[in-house]
């Protein structure tokens, strides 16, 4: 039976209550994955003063002990002002690694009067929920939980234990993020659902294809700077802290990296140039995967944004600061650069080849905050794992087309695969490009799918869990 659901039902406990639903009729499944992602993003889980990333967890661990899981089974750790998730459902085999469902329940800073409506207010409007961490990520670890606890209910007994594991801090400093992957570097492989994995057709709105994230590569960012005496400005010296410095950032400026493909991203541009309404950047795509040495297809994707990070490793000047006095030479000049570097290259690497293309001796190069982030290599195109996650699209979405991705990272996909577990982005979330205002304004989730999206969940932990 279907049934309206209206506000008072749904956003009982939600605060503030100023929360808005514009009616519509849900089923039971769609209402829980509606009502629980509400109550989360009402909850400012935001790195800092008053954060409620803990409140996440606890609504999470009570959502599952209401459904009838004993509490031993679940693990709120605090850590700084955040906390992290872990909820075990037990297989029968303990001696086998366990299947991993990852997400982060923490979000970026949204300020309310940038908004058309209140970044942590949950709107309901035109089959769209609004609200920080609509998208990232929290209704895909509401969907993930829902399909856990739905399994579980069915009678499902699985071999392998599932885990669901929500980090605290994935936007910010991923302490947390790395502290779980060290506690589950024992897990068969990880299905992370940061983010949708499938893309809607923008005119139908009907699924066109969806990817698994299988890679991503790694972020760095780097500090340069210049430093010299200083001195007046009426007496000026050939060297100049600011002008030394421009010099070397216009030369990083202008350096490209190796262009390079690996199995994830070959199977990527030959599969997704059939999705491509330019014919010249779909031929590109197709020579560019055949090839990754042929000059014209890579000067064509290097003109298109979209793909210029797809190809090679990418460096690009952030920040800079320099001077103290506007009559006086500059004694430092500092500038910050961040890269996302290709897999299979160390961060060191790629910090002596910018030395070299900067050619200024003067200028120091260091590498900030290293410890948020680790290189970690792509996850192996395992063809048990592609072969399950196919049976449970079809089986939910349909014959949609399956296309293997890298990301510009980071997830905390990075912190299991440099462990060595594999970790493959796998959402059942479908959205159009044209929706994705992930950590922008008004950012916002479509809600058409969620019963197919719980029923690829269960398909796919059936076939994962049982091997």
């Amino acid at each position: 039976m279907r049934f309206t659901i209206i506000l008072a039902a749904l956003l009982a406990s939600v605060s503030p209550p100023a929360a808005i639903l514009q009616s519509r009729e849900f089923s039971p499944l769609e209402q829980q994955v509606i009502s629980l992602t509400s109550k989360s993003i009402a909850l400012r889980s935001v790195r800092g003063e008053g954060n409620e990333t803990i409140k996440v967890a606890e609504l999470f661990r009570d959502t599952l002990i209401e459904a009838g899981w004993d509490p031993a089974e679940i693990e709120i750790v605090r850590h700084d002002d955040t906390a992290y998730f872990i909820a075990t459902w037990k297989g029968s085999d303990p001696k086998l690694g366990p299947i991993v469902l990852s997400a982060h329940m923490d979000v970026v800073e949204a300020k309310p009067e940038d908004w058309e409506r209140d970044p942590f207010t949950p709107v309901v409007e035109d089959g769209y929920l609004f609200g920080r961490g609509a998208s990232d990520t929290k209704f895909d670890a509401v969907q993930a939980l829902v399909a856990v606890m739905e399994l579980r209910k069915s009678g499902f007994k699985p071999r392998r234990s599932i885990v669901l594991a929500f980090s605290g801090d994935e936007e910010t400093t991923m302490i947390t993020s790395k502290i779980i992957a060290e506690r589950l570097r024992g897990a068969k492989l990880v299905l992370n659902v940061d983010g949708a994995s499938g893309t809607l057709d923008e005119t139908s709105g009907e699924p066109a294809y969806w990817s698994w994230q299988g890679a991503e590569k790694t972020y760095a960012d780097f500090e340069l700077e210049v430093t010299n005496p200083g001195g007046h400005s009426s007496a000026p010296r050939d060297e100049n802290a600011i002008v030394q410095l421009s010099n070397a950032l216009a030369r990083i400026g202008e350096h490209r990296f190796k262009p390079e493909l690996n199995d994830i991203t070959r199977d990527y541009f030959s599969k997704a140039a059939q999705f491509e309404s330019d014919p010249l950047l779909a031929a590109a795509m197709r020579a560019f995967a055949a090839d990754p040495t042929d000059k014209a297809a890579i000067a064509v994707l290097r003109g298109n944004p979209a793909f210029a990070g797809r190809i090679a490793t990418t460096c690009v000047p952030t920040q800079v600061t320099a001077g103290h006095a506007l009559n006086a030479l500059p004694q430092r000049a500092t500038a910050y650069v961040n890269c996302r570097i290709f897999p299979g290259h160390p961060k060191e690497e790629i910090m002596a080849e910018l030395a070299t293309v900067a050619g200024e001796p003067a200028m120091t190069i260091r590498e900030i905050n290293p410890e948020y982030v680790v290189a970690a290599p792509a996850s192996p195109f395992d063809a048990e794992f592609v072969s399950a996650v196919t049976r449970a699209i079809h089986g939910s979405f349909g014959e949609v087309p399956i296309i293997a991705s890298q990301s510009s990272g980071a997830s905390d996909s990075m912190w299991y695969r440099a462990l060595g577990v594999p970790s493959y982005g796998a959402s059942g979330t479908f959205m159009r490009d044209s929706d994705d205002y992930a950590h922008g304004l008004n950012e916002r989730v479509p809600l058409a799918n969620i019963e197919r999206s719980l029923a690829y969940y269960r398909i796919l932990l059936t076939d994962l869990a049982s091997r």
